[in-house]
């Protein structure tokens, strides 16, 4: 399947990239996949494990703001992804680690470009936005 690219700027068309064309479960692979990592707690999960593995209360104090149960669901989530691996000591009490696998690992790439991004865009984002709000109020 070729690309098409947009004429003004030589950047492909998302629209146009197999990872946006529906498939037999009706979904497109980028919105399967946007629907698990889309989410600021899974992002943040993904960047606190990249550096290695973390028992659950270090991982919970180094993502400010969430909840006891919202991790606890973004790691069975992402674990059934197959993006975190679970493993348990069997000690007593049970010791509880949660790392990212290989494919989690991956992730990091496509993620880095999208903050390369954020940060080469983030000025004219807030520009764009004061120029919007600005010409609302008026």
């Amino acid at each position: 399947m070729s690309i098409h690219t947009n004429t003004r700027s030589n950047v492909p068309l998302l629209e146009s990239m197999p990872a946006m064309k529906a498939e037999d479960g009706g979904l497109c692979p980028m919105r399967e996949v946007l629907d698990r990592v889309g989410d600021s707690w899974s992002m943040l999960t993904i960047i606190n494990l990249q550096s290695g593995p973390r028992r659950f209360n270090v991982l919970r104090r180094m993502i400010e703001g969430i909840s006891q149960r919202m991790l606890t669901v973004t790691l069975r989530s992402l674990e059934r992804d197959g993006l975190v691996l679970r493993t348990v000591k069997p000690t007593s009490p049970p010791e509880v680690t949660y790392a990212l696998t290989d494919m989690g690992h991956s992730i990091a790439v496509p993620v880095g470009a999208l903050g390369e991004w954020a940060v080469a865009n983030r000025n004219h984002l807030r520009a764009a936005r004061a120029a919007f709000d600005a010409a609302k109020t008026e």
